[in-house]
């Protein structure tokens, strides 16, 4: 990832305990290298389902607050059904 944004730096330490939980499950004494295709499979799989959990829960986070600060713009704004011609 070339220049990532704050959020997926934060996605990345997001991913640091599940990572961290699996590691400590499949035994990580032993060299990366010694590891079955299963298990770096499970590793990416893991690494990447938490990065994107956070992604959408912080996109989700900003989708939200964003719309309520329209909903207060909306309802702050002159009727415009006033009826004047």
């Amino acid at each position: 990832m070339v220049d990532p944004t704050d959020m997926e730096i934060a996605a990345m330490h997001a991913a640091l305990a599940p990572l961290g939980d699996f590691v400590v499950a499949a035994g990580l004494e032993r060299p990366l290298a010694a590891y079955r295709k299963e298990e770096v499979l499970r590793l990416i799989e893991v690494v990447v389902d938490a990065y994107q959990a956070h992604m959408i829960e912080e996109h989700e986070r900003l989708a939200a607050k964003e719309r309520a600060y329209f909903e207060a713009r909306l309802s702050r704004a002159p009727s415009s059904s006033g009826g004047s011609r």
